[in-house]
């Protein structure tokens, strides 16, 4: 495969030849060759387990314990790095190169301030003189767009924000002033407006005259940004070249089924994970299962859910957008009898289902379910997966054979061998925990599915797996689903109709094609408008 590498006029700051990374005998990068130069983004996809962002880390010298790291050439910042040591590598990392984390929670020391964070940086790098520091911080923390500054700068990570606490890891990676910014899955689990103002954000330092690696699994999001795209697969590089060449018109197959596994509107009724087109079930208007009206929940003086009231219908799936903080998940806990509404009412099947004692909710349970966003939370560790799905299941006592066939059933309906009742959760992939999570639920055969986030974490190709099974299932068992989700596209593949909620109530609802491409509150707008988005042959930006 041919390397398309920087102009030979500009210094690369970054170049590298045949690096391999391994972890005892396993080799996890393969003989990768990059380069990248001010001024430049060279953007690394592919999904979990391909090697990105164990490359990205070899790059500073973190590949991890029990690593060993090989190249024909490894050059950083002009110096030929294969015999650095720890001293040598803390040298570079802050002052030549910045580091941003996907999770900034984890990233930053919650015994901190985040002022205290940034003005460690300036300290061991001695950016600026002592009595300047905490003003510099200050212009850091209003350089990436942070609110406030003076007071944020006194707060805990716990205090902010997603989208700010990724705005302090993105000035503190800055601080020193590096020539290199290497960003691993920066955005992945932020809102879309959020996750626009960081990319943005990164565009500008970029336009400065930064050089960036930026490692995603998301091509949407790096169509934006990125000069060059290198795919990765199983740790080599599969594909790479400009970025508009890549994601216009891809050469390889691997790159090309990442591209159709990215929902929008585009791909509505078609199978996302490859194959004939899906059958889909039309809504039943005339069978609603599912009523809210008026509900309001407040905690304090913050009303989180504010005069919501919608309806859903047999085979009908109803998608709930908005921003972290707009009471999507409140609202589901809510519909789930899990919280009791401040005023309003939930009916499930025309029965009352909030408001009243559990024991008259208990026989009617079993008709809605829950999938959310990270299983693993919600399963006994303790447990096989044949007995986490086999609990929601009403069966007599003894009935041990019948248990076990259903449970197989189940398994295999999702797509799952016989062999993973056997397992225990952590034992399972991502993709194969929430398709468990779909089995369990589906279990007792609800009539809603409350959808909570169920494919935000998972890899684009696991991801369009998962919708094309919902799909699949619904036509099969004519069940609603009442599906949140901060990303739109997931929302436009899937959805009938919409609801948009800000700051706890709706603010705009109706058919999802018309919300979406005729949007009339503003704030849909914005969100339509911040959808990362796919270039078309022709090289134009198409959602």
């Amino acid at each position: 495969m041919t390397t398309y590498a920087a102009p030979p006029s500009v210094t690369t700051l970054v170049s590298v030849e045949d690096l391999r990374v391994s972890f005892g005998a396993n080799e996890v990068v393969r003989g990768l060759s990059l380069s990248v130069a001010p001024g430049e983004c060279v953007a690394i996809v592919g999904e979990s387990g391909s090697g990105k962002s164990v490359t990205a880390r070899s790059l500073l010298g973190l590949a991890g314990p029990g690593s060993k790291v090989r190249a024909e050439r490894f050059s950083v910042g002009g110096r030929d790095v294969r015999g650095f040591g720890p001293g040598d590598w803390r040298k570079l990392r802050g002052r030549f190169a910045g580091l941003v984390l996907q999770d900034a929670l984890v990233s930053l020391d919650p015994l901190r301030t985040v002022g205290a964070e940034i003005a460690e940086v300036l300290a061991v790098h001695d950016v600026v003189p002592r009595a300047r520091r905490a003003d510099r911080v200050l212009e850091l923390l209003d350089a990436v767009g942070v609110p406030e500054p003076d007071v944020r700068a006194r707060q805990h990570p716990h205090q902010l924000s997603g989208g700010l606490r990724q705005r302090v890891l993105i000035a503190s990676a800055i601080a020193a002033e590096p020539e290199l910014i290497i960003a691993d899955e920066p955005t992945t689990a932020l809102d879309v407006t959020v996750q626009a103002q960081i990319l943005r954000l990164l565009a500008e330092r970029k336009a400065a005259g930064t050089a960036l690696l930026l490692i995603s699994h998301d091509l949407a999001v790096v169509a934006s940004i990125a000069d060059r795209i290198i795919v990765m697969r199983d740790g080599r590089a599969v594909e790479e070249g400009p970025a508009g060449q890549v994601l216009a018109a891809p050469a390889h197959e691997y790159t090309r089924s990442l591209l159709a596994a990215v929902p929008s509107a585009a791909s509505r009724g078609t199978r996302l994970s490859g194959g004939p087109p899906l059958a889909r079930r039309a809504p039943n208007p005339s069978a609603q299962v599912l009523a809210a009206s008026g509900l309001t929940r407040s905690y304090g003086p913050r009303r989180v859910v504010d005069d919501v009231s919608f309806t859903l219908h047999e085979g009908e799936t109803l998608g709930i957008v908005g921003e972290s903080g707009s009471g999507k998940t409140t609202l589901a806990r809510l519909v789930l009898g899990l919280l009791e509404p401040g005023d309003g009412r939930v009916s499930l099947h025309q029965r009352q289902w909030s408001g009243v004692p559990e024991r008259r909710r208990r026989p009617l349970r079993r008709r809605i379910q829950l999938i959310s966003q990270n299983p693993l939370d919600s399963f006994d560790p303790r447990h096989t997966v044949g007995r986490l799905v086999a609990e929601p299941l009403e069966l007599p006592r003894g009935a041990r054979k019948e248990r076990r066939e259903r449970v197989l059933d189940l398994l295999t309906r999702v797509g799952l061998p016989s062999g993973v009742a056997a397992r225990h959760p952590r034992e399972l992939s991502g993709g194969q925990r929430q398709r468990v999570a779909i089995a369990r639920a589906l279990g007792p055969r609800p009539d809603v599915l409350v959808c909570d986030e169920p494919v935000s974490a998972l890899d684009v190709s696991i991801q369009a797996q998962v919708l094309d099974l919902l799909v699949e299932l619904q036509a099969e068992y004519g069940t609603a689903l009442l599906f949140i989700s901060h990303d739109l596209g997931v929302v436009h593949h899937l959805s009938d109709r919409v609801l948009v909620m800000k700051d706890g109530a709706v603010v705009e609802e109706g058919d999802v094609e018309q919300v979406f491409t005729e949007p009339v509150h503003p704030y849909t707008r914005a969100l339509v408008e911040a959808v990362p988005r796919l270039p078309d042959p022709d090289h134009k930006a198409v959602r």
